[in-house]
């Protein structure tokens, strides 16, 4: 069961970062989207480092 939890946590993690490499790489990027990717992401990785 947690497996399957620390996989769910990975695959929106990689979703996240597809995301963030999207806006990134748009011609202006929004920084406040970037940020709040960025945000998400650091709170899944701590959540998989407890699981």
């Amino acid at each position: 069961m947690a497996s399957s939890h620390v996989n769910a946590l990975q695959s929106k993690h990689a979703g996240l970062e597809a995301k963030l490499r999207e806006e990134m790489s748009r011609p202006v990027p929004d920084a406040a989207t970037i940020q709040q990717l960025k945000k998400h992401k650091l709170r899944l990785k701590e959540e998989m480092r407890r699981s």
